[in-house]
């Protein structure tokens, strides 16, 4: 980015740089269990862990590092992220109210040798860091699981600041 485009960036909305990705937001997708989708506690947002779930209800699933490739699960990482800014969206009406991602965990459901956890979770921060620009630079945890409910690739959750 040049220092002339620097002053654009920053006046566009999400919504501005979620067109320019050429993406729209799905509907948040209902709880799979016995929770809510998130909790807003003060100034602080609180999102249960979202998949790789298509908007006609198709998921990505597969041990990642045997049956998905390292490439494929940042698509799901990144499909993850779409679906927890839909959260975001549904909790706050606005997503020009995120003051700060905080910090993202990102759940893997890899083989026991598999070592590129933060490579597929790069598939959620870039799109983060993409929609809200400095305010998308967050903290981060990438672990593997053995599994995931439904046998899905990815799983991630996160903690965000907004504006009340």
């Amino acid at each position: 980015m040049t220092v002339s485009e620097a002053p654009k960036r920053a006046a566009q909305t999400p919504y501005d740089r979620l067109a320019e990705l050429g993406l729209t937001l799905p509907s948040a997708a209902p709880p799979i269990a016995n929770f809510v989708n998130y909790v807003i506690e003060g100034d602080m947002l609180y999102l249960s862990g979202q998949g790789p779930t298509h908007p006609d209800g198709r998921k990505h699933t597969g041990k990642v590092g045997e049956d998905v490739s390292t490439s494929e699960a940042y698509e799901h990482a990144r499909l993850t992220g779409l679906n927890l800014l839909a959260v975001m969206e549904e909790a706050l009406g606005d997503l020009a109210r995120v003051r700060r991602i905080v910090k993202l965990l990102g759940m893997v459901n890899a083989t026991p040798d598999f070592t590129e956890h933060p490579q597929v979770i790069n598939g959620c921060s870039d799109l983060f860091n993409a929609v809200f620009a400095e305010k998308g630079i967050h903290a981060r945890s990438a672990v593997g699981f053995s599994s995931l409910p439904n046998a899905i690739t990815v799983e991630i959750e996160a903690i965000v600041a907004i504006e009340n």
